[in-house]
């Protein structure tokens, strides 16, 4: 099992990016290797109300500056006491944690990144490690309407970026699986988080026109490292905890 560190980040930056989201920037003085799809647990220190960390994928990683950002949806106390932390801040992190996805293509052929919601926070760090070592990446991004699209700049740097939205504001309209991509689908590999019902659908594709995929799941995770089993789920092999066998599975691991 890869070794985990509990480190204190110093917040850099803490911006809303849209009504319901957040980016914080974090900074430390040493930074782990952090594998695409590895999250970190995060201590939410003074609120009587959260007693547990809050599992956080990680966003993007720059190890040039040990710095590590994170995209955040404000949900309830714990993510709200994170929204408010400002720069000089110190926020407490045991990371990097969970097997994160398969980043080894064997073809020549594109990839294709699918998110929605909080869901397309990990796909960046992934396409970026992917596009550096020579992958063409594409990115599917689903949203409910063009005012929840977030920050895409990061994104399009790294790839092409698709867009849909359910009532067509914005891309094309519909879900991520409506999209005229998968007309002529000829992906290397289908990565996808958000979700679950989005991953299904995804992964209903992928098995249709015969593309590994790949999904990371988002089960509710207290403790991070298998000790709890609250974040089990069925497989193949029986239950498997989320946080320490994933959070990412190959689809053909689930019995969707």
């Amino acid at each position: 099992m890869a070794k985990k560190f509990q480190l204190d980040g110093k917040v850099v930056a803490n911006e809303w990016v849209t009504a319901s989201y957040f980016k914080m920037t974090l900074s430390f003085q040493t930074l782990p290797e952090i594998l695409p799809g590895q999250f970190a647990e995060l201590r939410i220190d003074q609120t009587p109300s959260v007693f547990l960390r809050r599992p956080i994928s990680i966003h993007d990683v720059r190890p040039e500056t040990n710095q590590v950002d994170l995209l955040i949806q404000k949900v309830g106390d714990g993510t709200a006491w994170l929204a408010e932390r400002k720069a000089g801040d110190v926020v407490n992190l045991v990371f990097p944690l969970g097997n994160g996805f398969t980043t080894a293509v064997s073809n020549q052929k594109p990839v294709l990144l699918v998110g929605g919601g909080v869901g397309i926070a990990p796909l960046l760090h992934l396409g970026r490690f992917l596009a550096q070592n020579g992958t063409k990446v594409q990115f599917l991004l689903g949203f409910r309407k063009k005012a929840d699209i977030l920050p895409l700049n990061a994104y399009q740097a790294v790839g092409d970026v698709l867009i849909t939205t359910e009532d067509g504001s914005e891309g094309e309209k519909g879900f991520v699986t409506n999209h005229s991509v998968w007309n002529d689908a000829d992906f290397a590999r289908i990565y996808s988080c958000g979700p679950t019902p989005m991953m299904k659908a995804v992964v209903a594709v992928a098995r249709q026109k015969n593309i590994d995929c790949e999904v990371s799941l988002e089960n509710k995770m207290a403790c991070g490292v298998g000790a709890c089993l609250c974040c089990v789920t069925q497989t193949h092999e029986g239950h498997k905890c989320v946080c320490t066998d994933g959070p990412v599975f190959n689809s053909n691991e689930l019995p969707w």
